[in-house]
């Protein structure tokens, strides 16, 4: 017969006891960090029981919380020298200039605010943990809230494709495609010192449009997501490059129909689109310095590596 062990529950409660009143703050402060991003995972995930003034969301906070206390509760003493760490690390990044309280607090709103208005906020986090080359540089180059590279984009959209109408759903992409049009018809690719990577910001890259095939990604990827495209970047062999989210297979259609027939008509002539279609369903499409129109052909069709900036 089976024998279970036994809970000792003294031991148990002994466990949750705190010590020091400054450990429950701590906890309380770390499980609420943790428990708002799960919470808007499960709000977005979960059918909506449509319970008067939203109670079943209420519920789910105060039970996902709960459940998040008592565990850090139970590991409180490794809880707490972690903190301690982590709190160490950022005071000397603070210091040093490098990777400190500003950027993390900047990096935990950021995320908050996309995964709330992200239909699938898990892939926000998963996003973050997938490995990929440089990843925190390049995220820091991509300064798409830098007023340089938004004037940047705004004057390539003065300059190309302002005329066109008739199309008032697909503006934001005819505009993107802009971007890309001004970019890919200056880019010079110079490569990287033979000691190693070097990751120009976008702004940087905007004296002199060059630079190798991440630069380019970076220049893109900010450009277009200052004037409101979806960007992502794509890692394959040996090669990073950048791509624009287009939304469905109608929105491809609509598309295609553009750059073949408005935009890119000599360019495109007698050529396919090449692009991704994601898990969810998603078209993205090919905006590499080697195309000469969008969804012009890949470099190398694997993905090793994705990284989205929503």
């Amino acid at each position: 017969m089976m024998k279970f062990p036994k809970i000792d529950l003294p031991q148990l409660k002994s466990k949750l006891q705190v010590k020091s009143p400054w450990d429950r703050i701590i906890i309380s402060i770390l499980s609420l960090l943790i428990t708002i991003p799960i919470f808007i995972i499960l709000h977005q995930n979960l059918i909506d029981l449509e319970w008067a003034f939203n109670l079943d969301r209420i519920f789910i906070f105060i039970f996902v919380f709960a459940a998040v206390f008592f565990l850090l509760m139970y590991l409180r003493t490794i809880i707490i020298l972690c903190v301690a760490v982590y709190l160490l690390i950022l005071f000397y990044g603070s210091v040093i200039g490098n990777y400190g309280f500003n950027e993390i607090s900047e990096d935990y709103n950021s995320m908050i605010y996309t995964m709330s208005d992200n239909p699938y906020p898990q892939d926000i986090i998963v996003a973050k943990l997938l490995p990929f080359p440089n990843k925190t540089k390049i995220l820091n180059a991509i300064e798409y809230q830098n007023p340089k590279v938004r004037n940047f984009a705004i004057m390539a959209t003065s300059k190309h494709f302002k005329g066109i109408r008739g199309y008032s759903d697909y503006r934001t992409i005819i505009q993107c495609f802009a971007v890309f049009k001004e970019i890919n018809g200056r880019w010079n690719y110079v490569n990287d010192p033979k000691d190693g990577d070097y990751i120009a910001t976008a702004s940087e890259s905007l004296e002199y449009f060059s630079g190798d095939c991440d630069d380019h990604s970076i220049l893109m990827a900010a450009a277009v997501r200052s004037i409101g495209g979806t960007p992502r970047l794509i890692h394959t062999k040996g090669h990073i490059y950048p791509e624009i989210l287009i939304g469905s297979m109608i929105d491809l259609e609509k598309v295609n129909y553009l750059i073949k027939n408005v935009l890119f008509v000599k360019e495109s002539y007698g050529k396919k689109l090449h692009y991704h279609i994601d898990e969810r369903g998603q078209v993205w499409m090919n905006l590499d310095y080697t195309a000469t129109y969008p969804g012009g052909p890949f470099m190398y069709e694997e993905i090793l590596g994705a990284l989205t900036l929503n």
